[in-house]
C-alpha cells in the first residue's frame, strides 16, 4: 500500500520524513505543497496546515516526529530505532531534544531582528551544539558513523535537514559548527554521502534564499508564528 506524502522541499520537517521514506525503501506518492500559495483543499489534509502529512491506508498522520516512529512500525524493515528499551529511550530523548530545544532556538535566533537578543540565542545554540556533542553524539556514537553507532537511526534523520540549513544561519547570524566539536562535523560529512540526503539535497543559495523573509522577520508561515509566541 503506498504512502502519500504532502511535502515542501523548504521544510526540513518535511525533509525528515522524506529522508525515512526512501530510507526504509518505502512507496510514496509526493504531492508538493507551496506554502506560500496553499491550495484550498490542503486544510482538509492538514488540521495545523503544515508539512508533513502522510495517508497511509485509513490514517490520516501529522507531525513529522510521530509520522516517523509510525512509518519504522508500519514498516518494520530496515529499523531505524534501537532493539532494546532503554537504548530506544536514548534515542527518543535526544529526537525530544531536537524538537524542544534544538530546533526552536535555530528558528528564534533566526526570527530575532533585536541584535542583543541575537547573541542570547546564539550562545544558546552553541550552547547546545556542544551539548550535543559531549553528551549526545560524542558518547553514544562510539566512535561509529552515526549518532547511536555504525546503524543510522531516527535521531540522525531527525537532526540532519537542519545542519544542512546551517548555512542560513551562517549567512544571516554569522553563526557556524565550531571546529572543536569533532563528533558532530565527521557526522554531518557521513550523512552527507548517503544517496537518500544526495538525492533530495539543496543548494546553499536555495535555503538563502528562501529563508531571507525569516532572516528579516516577515515570514507569515505557521511554523514561524508558532517560534514566536513560544
Amino acid at each position: 500500500m503506498t504512502v502519500d506524502l504532502y511535502s515542501a522541499s523548504v521544510c526540513p520537517f518535511a525533509h525528515r520524513t522524506r529522508l525515512t521514506l526512501m530510507e526504509k525503501e518505502i512507496d510514496f506518492q509526493l504531492t508538493e505543497i507551496d506554502l506560500n500559495n496553499k491550495p484550498d483543499w490542503f486544510s482538509d489534509v492538514s488540521p495545523y496546515g503544515k508539512v508533513p502529512v502522510i495517508k497511509h491506508g485509513n490514517y490520516r498522520i501529522w507531525e513529522s516526529a510521530i509520522i516517523n516512529e509510525y512509518l519504522d512500525e508500519a514498516f518494520p524493515h530496515p529499523p531505524l530505532m534501537p532493539k532494546t528499551p532503554g537504548e530506544r529511550a536514548l534515542a527518543k530523548i535526544w529526537i525530544d531534544f531536537a524538537n524542544t530545544k534544538f530546533v526552536p532556538v535555530f528558528y528564534k535566533m533566526l526570527l530575532e531582528q533585536d541584535v542583543a537578543k541575537q547573541e542570547k540565542w546564539k550562545r544558546q545554540f552553541l550552547e547546545h551544539l556542544h551539548f550535543m556533542e559531549q553528551e549526545g553524539i560524542g558518547q553514544l556514537s562510539e566512535n561509529g558513523n552515526y549518532w547511536l553507532g555504525n546503524t543510522l537511526s531516527l535521531v540522525d534523520l531527525t537532526f540532519y535537514p537542519w545542519f544542512e540549513r546551517l548555512c542560513v544561519l551562517e549567512h544571516y547570524r554569522n553563526v557556524s559548527l565550531p571546529e572543536d566539536c569533532q563528533f558532530l562535523q565527521q557526522w554531518w560529512h557521513n550523512l552527507s554521502q548517503r544517496a537518500s540526503v544526495q538525492s533530495i539535497q539543496n543548494p546553499s543559495q536555495f535555503y538563502i534564499a528562501e529563508y531571507e523573509k525569516y532572516a528579516n522577520n516577515t515570514v507569515a508561515g505557521v511554523t514561524a508564528q508558532e517560534m514566536r509566541n513560544n
